[in-house]
């Protein structure tokens, strides 16, 4: 694909501009999505997608084993094999 091509366009309405739907899917685009707008040294625009995902340990689902824990005295050992 040359530098020239243009997969899509959108209109500026006031200070914003519609996502193309073909390229927020084939981007995976989310709403949540930052865009990074830099103007290279040539003039051209370059736009970065920052994904924001779901938080670290949005899928934990907390200690579910049958042993019983001390957490005054384990929590900085937790993970640590002591001998």
């Amino acid at each position: 694909m040359s530098s020239e091509s243009v997969d899509s366009e959108s209109k500026v309405s006031g200070n914003q501009a519609n996502i193309p739907a073909r390229i927020r899917r084939e981007l995976d685009i989310d709403d949540g999505d930052k865009l990074r707008w830099q103007i290279q040294g040539d003039g051209t625009l370059r736009v970065r997608v920052v994904q924001q995902r779901s938080g670290t340990f949005s899928e934990f689902d907390g200690y579910d084993g049958d042993e019983e824990t001390d957490v005054t005295t384990e929590h900085d050992a937790w993970g640590v094999d002591v001998e």
